[in-house]
Formats: C-alpha cells, structure tokens, sequence
C-alpha cells in the first residue's frame, strides 16, 4: 500500500508520541528523557524507513521492539 509523504509523516508522528508516553508512564521517565531515549534508538532510524512498514503498525507493537531494545542495552 502506497501513503504519500505527509501520510508517513503523520502516522509516524503518532507512534513517536504514542512512545514517548508509555515510556513516562510505565517508566517515570521525563518528557526529555523520553523524547531522547526515542530519537536515539535504532528503533527510531527503522521507523523513519518507509520500507520497514513500522508506520503501519500499532504503537503497541513498535513499543515492544523499543523495550527489547532498552533491554539489550
């Protein structure tokens, strides 16, 4: 399925603060810490590939790869 750019933009965008609110829920993390936890991961750089199809996936199930990283490091 093809999306145009602000498409993926957007859907994007809501897994990125759909992340960075579970992670100061579930974790006590601040925004900041969140937001730079997100941005940095490897997770974030698969995500920003439209080819991975991570956009297309519920947040959720992009958490899940985030904590697996966070575990592994």
């Amino acid at each position: 399925m093809n999306v145009s750019q602000a498409e993926f933009q957007n859907m994007k965008e809501e897994i990125v603060k759909d992340l960075i609110s579970r992670l100061m829920d579930e974790r006590g993390l601040s925004m900041e810490q969140a937001f730079d936890i997100v941005y940095t991961s490897r997770l974030f750089e698969k995500l920003n590939d439209p080819k991975t199809g991570l956009f297309f996936q519920s947040s959720g199930y992009v958490y899940s790869y985030l904590t697996e990283e966070l575990q592994s490091t």
